[in-house]
């Protein structure tokens, strides 16, 4: 393999940095790369043909992945190019096509993707020896797995399928700025503010873009008294009060889980690439969408009140490309449920 020369400052690997770790073989793939797969600052990662339905979550701790999934498997799937119905409340975990031989001084981060997050689909990045979900450690050799874990829909996947995204990172990029989010809950088209994912709705087809009758799968919700109360055990579709604006040299995240702005998960697919909402890439106006479930207990929601923080870091040089460019289903959104849906009407 190629050396890949380390920057001198730490940071997140824009697109072209990306395409060169592909090019010397430093990220691998069982399968051609698509086109379309690498992002400003993220890789996107594709289910292969080999799951599992497993009986609880794990971390491998100093054993190989598949070395723990003998211990909980319950049945091994064999995904066929139709197709594989992976149902809500159960657990599975997938071998990803992608492979990694990170150089020494390189290391990476995975978040679900925009799409996956807002049908409330919970995945997490599993590696050989890994500590933690979703962090892959400085100079990793070896496979990548994704458990999977569909909360409220049933999902339609297949080889191929993307459903999270990796960054890969030099050293560890400074934290350049924390910013608070607030939540919108103004009355937008029809009164709506918000969404909340029907119980008993029928499958999604992750590969099937503007397919789907969103009324099969949300209710529109309205305010009254200017307060929106979750339910626990609900998912819903928010949208950030604030535009969010991501400078096209660096990156952002969104923290998962902040206990002192409230006991709730936000906004599963954390990544927010560089060009987001800025006016160089024709988005500006974009607002966060939140993708919100609380946790044991009722909660009462008024407008503008902080749900999350969004943490900023320098990419290691400007993208070759920005985010939007080619086209973007979010780019200058709204309110705006996932690409799987028709717009509402």
């Amino acid at each position: 393999m190629t050396s890949f020369q380390i920057p001198d400052q730490p940071g997140i690997l824009p697109f072209q940095g990306i395409e060169t770790l592909i090019a010397i073989g430093a990220i691998a793939s069982d399968t051609p790369f698509d086109i379309d797969q690498v992002q400003p600052a993220s890789l996107d990662l594709r289910l292969s043909d080999q799951a599992w339905r497993v009986r609880a979550s794990f971390l491998p701790g100093q054993r190989k992945v598949e070395e723990r999934i003998a211990d909980v498997a319950m049945h091994a799937i064999d995904l066929p190019d139709s197709g594989y119905v992976m149902e809500k409340g159960c657990v599975y975990i997938a071998r990803l096509q992608e492979r990694l031989h990170l150089p020494k001084g390189l290391n990476a981060r995975a978040n679900p993707k925009s799409s996956t997050g807002r049908v409330d689909v919970f995945v997490r990045l599993l590696t050989d020896q890994g500590g933690s979900f979703d962090d892959v450690e400085e100079g990793y050799d070896g496979p990548l797995y994704l458990e999977i874990a569909p909360q409220t829909f049933s999902i339609l996947v297949k080889p191929g399928t993307r459903l999270n995204q990796l960054r890969l990172k030099a050293g560890e990029p400074p934290k350049l700025e924390t910013r608070s989010v607030g939540v919108d809950l103004r009355a937008g088209e029809h009164g709506v503010v918000g969404y909340r994912g029907r119980r008993h709705a029928g499958v999604i087809n992750m590969d099937h873009i503007d397919g789907h009758d969103p009324r099969d799968f949300w209710e529109p919700l309205t305010l009254r008294r200017g307060e929106l109360l979750l339910d626990p055990g609900e998912f819903y579709i928010l949208a950030s009060s604030d535009d969010v604006e991501i400078p096209v040299d660096q990156a952002a995240e969104m923290t998962p889980i902040d206990p002192s702005v409230g006991e709730f998960r936000v906004h599963y697919a954390g990544f927010f690439d560089p060009g987001f909402g800025t006016d160089e890439a024709h988005g500006a106006g974009s607002k966060g969408v939140l993708e919100v479930r609380t946790h044991d207990t009722p909660f009462l929601l008024e407008h503008g009140q902080i749900v999350a923080r969004l943490v900023y870091e320098p990419l290691t040089e400007r993208p070759s490309r920005l985010y939007g460019e080619g086209g973007s289903h979010y780019q200058s959104q709204g309110l705006k449920l996932s690409k799987h849906f028709r717009p509402w009407g």
